[in-house]
């Protein structure tokens, strides 16, 4: 039987950047995004699915402290150079040495602070070529997710999206984490994500109707689900809705 989907709060969230705990799960989630290897997901995904074409725009969304997208940047940069990223969060925790790293990189990066659906309702359309979320939509109730999903539609030319499955054997997966030295933030963490997570093509479902897309969603490895929107046509008429793996 599959899991119902429950969003609950999590520790991290609720916790001063500077609490102990905080940087210690933050440390946790650069093992937990390499033992889910989506740092070579999104940059596989993103190199597959925006075309020949060379994007400029990227902005990422619940960026935390940048060291994500650094590790997609660096996957990227040969293929994508001179980029702007803006790395969205409501903290600003992006150390200098990371701002160091993007530039060295021939990367730009701007960090804005701010409420995700603020942030979404300032930005026009066409604002970035590329949104892109790591371990971040799992956060939002299905409402929540149409309705950030109708101010990014019109806002790239290509979104994606790396998530937690939502899988009996993925959540109880995320209660041993603390055999690899994960602190209880991380672990607690880690348990409501994957209940919170996605299966089939819940994401394909609440993207706007209206908008002429490609939509990708499928399991990747054994605990992550992805999703790409691509779109392919300006304007809002005859919309392409297949979702393909």
């Amino acid at each position: 039987m599959a899991l119902l989907r429950k969003v609950e709060p999590e520790l991290l969230d609720q916790l001063p950047a500077d609490d102990p705990r905080a940087v210690r799960s933050r440390h946790d989630l650069k093992l937990i995004n390499a033992l889910l290897f989506h740092t070579g997901m999104m940059a596989h995904g993103l190199i597959r699915h925006y075309g020949d074409d060379r994007p400029r725009t990227l902005i990422d969304l619940g960026a935390g402290d940048g060291t994500f997208m650094l590790g997609v940047a660096r996957r990227l940069g040969s293929r994508w150079p001179n980029m702007n990223v803006v790395l969205l969060d409501r903290q600003n925790i992006v150390s200098g040495d990371t701002r160091a790293a993007f530039a060295a990189l021939g990367w730009k990066v701007e960090t804005v602070t701010a409420d995700l659906f603020d942030f979404l309702a300032r930005i026009g359309p066409a604002r970035a070529d590329v949104i892109t979320a790591n371990l971040f939509l799992h956060h939002f109730t299905s409402e929540q997710l149409a309705h950030l999903f109708m101010r990014a539609a019109p806002a790239a030319r290509l979104f994606m999206a790396c998530d937690p499955r939502r899988t009996a054997w993925v959540r109880e997966s995320c209660r041993l984490l603390w055999a690899l030295g994960c602190n209880e933030v991380s672990v607690h963490d880690a348990v409501a994500s994957a209940r919170a997570g996605f299966n089939g093509k819940e994401l394909s479902a609440l993207w706007p109707a209206g908008e002429a897309c490609q939509l990708h969603e499928h399991a990747a490895g054994p605990f992550s689900h992805c999703f790409v929107a691509r779109r392919t046509a300006i304007g809002h008429s005859s919309p392409d809705r297949r979702s393909e793996p």
